[in-house]
């Protein structure tokens, strides 16, 4: 993930920015790769989450996963090296919070998500593999992150997903129904960043580790957590909770 502490980061979605992500070198081989046994964890988490895959779920993940030991080798995409470590730290992890998603309503075909700082594409690519009918678009700053996440959906087959290169504040996508954030930026930045693209009535979902007390307290007043989700994540020994915010005028007549 994009680290909180570098700022709002360029989301520059205009020729260069493009250009800059499109012509960052990838590796060679581009074919889905097969399933691979490291991934019968991420079935065990998935029965204990009741929230069970399917076959052709666990193909996309398993893809996923093959593309991102790949190109891990060649670009920091992401500190975990170990393919066990990254099923539960990332992948299972990502699962956690699209159960939580899935049982909130409101979120049906047609919805709109932009993961914010998605780095690698996480929860991002998560979310559009095992939700075709949702619309997600992934941001970030570092080109090379954004080059990744655009051949994992090509290479996945991945229509609904597209990646973008560009600065969330100045950036003007979307709008989107939800914005989410895996381990970026604090809640306030995210809110200030990303107010601008959220519809009337979407909701922030931020991923964190323990619960972000001092965020919290330092958000504005015109944004309210209304609800503070524990995750229990199967496999991994680690506090993991669902930050849920929206605008207070939102809840308010029309």
């Amino acid at each position: 993930m994009t680290p909180a502490s570098r700022g709002p980061a360029p989301a520059g979605d205009g020729p260069a920015g493009a250009r800059a992500a499109e012509t960052d070198s990838a590796p060679a081989q581009t074919e889905a790769p097969s399933a691979d046994p490291t991934l019968q964890p991420l079935r065990s988490a998935a029965e204990a989450l009741q929230r069970p895959l399917t076959e052709p779920q666990i193909a996309l993940l398993s893809g996923y996963l093959a593309l991102l030991l790949r190109w891990n080798a060649t670009y920091n995409l992401t500190a975990i090296r170990d393919p066990q470590a990254m099923v539960a730290q990332h992948l299972v992890d990502c699962l956690a919070a699209v159960a939580a998603l899935e049982r909130r309503p409101g979120f049906g075909p047609g919805c709109r998500i932009l993961d914010a700082g998605s780095g690698g594409g996480l929860p991002g690519l998560v979310l559009a593999a095992l939700h075709p009918e949702w619309q997600v678009t992934c941001i970030d700053t570092v080109g090379k992150k954004v080059a990744f996440v655009r051949q994992a959906a090509g290479t996945l087959g991945l229509g609904n997903l597209q990646a973008v290169q560009g600065r969330l504040g100045p950036w003007r996508g979307g709008p989107f129904n939800l914005v989410t954030a895996r381990a970026f930026a604090s809640l306030a930045d995210l809110a200030r960043w990303t107010d601008p693209v959220l519809v009337r009535g979407g909701v922030w979902m931020a991923m964190k580790g323990h619960v972000p007390e001092a965020e919290i307290d330092a958000l504005p007043a015109e944004i309210e957590v209304f609800h503070v989700e524990p995750l229990q994540v199967p496999g991994l020994d680690a506090q993991r909770c669902l930050v849920w915010m929206r605008r207070r005028r939102d809840t308010g007549p029309a």
